[in-house]
């Protein structure tokens, strides 16, 4: 396993896709971008500047029913990459118990931050999907509250403009 930290969120320019950068902490520096929706990039980007939202967002509920219960998030593991969609786990420990769930890395990404537990890839996922990128900072300081409160302002006239039937199945 590799571990990676969330070096950025942000949004794709081509798709207005938002996708979390998980870059490698140590070794050459690969990132893995994954893309993932609105409202979990908001609730990321809430979490990575440290902002405390005057009411609990679904990963601050998930964060406090894990320590009410008296269980530890030991790590998050971005797992494997199938049909295009991602895979991770998390590992829990409560007292001598342990326990993986799986998760989709979105939700894992934000509840690891908020409980500050660290985030690994599996080696061959970082092999095959891994890139070399570099990531071009307008402040020089990465991502700052601003930047946050810019993708909660994008999420906000993502809700003002979407419609029922963008949800259609097809």
């Amino acid at each position: 396993m590799i571990q990676v930290r969330l070096s950025a969120v942000r949004v794709d320019l081509q798709s207005s896709t938002p996708v979390l950068l998980l870059t490698e902490t140590d070794g050459l520096g690969r990132t893995l971008p994954i893309f993932v929706g609105p409202p979990e990039a908001t609730s990321i980007a809430i979490a990575a500047q440290g902002i405390e939202p005057p009411r609990p967002l679904t990963h601050d509920l998930m964060r406090d029913i894990l320590v009410a219960l008296g269980a530890r998030l030991d790590r998050v593991v971005v797992t494997e990459l199938s049909a295009s969609t991602y895979f991770a786990e998390l590992h829990l420990k409560y007292g001598k118990e342990s326990q993986v769930i799986s998760s989709r890395p979105s939700d894992a990404v934000a509840i690891a931050l908020r409980m500050e537990s660290p985030i690994f890839v599996s080696d061959e996922l970082m092999d095959s999907e891994g890139i070399m990128i570099a990531l071009e900072l307008e402040d020089g300081e990465g991502d700052s509250p601003e930047n946050a409160e810019e993708l909660v302002g994008q999420f906000r006239e993502f809700l003002e403009h979407i419609r029922p039937e963008d949800f259609g199945t097809s």
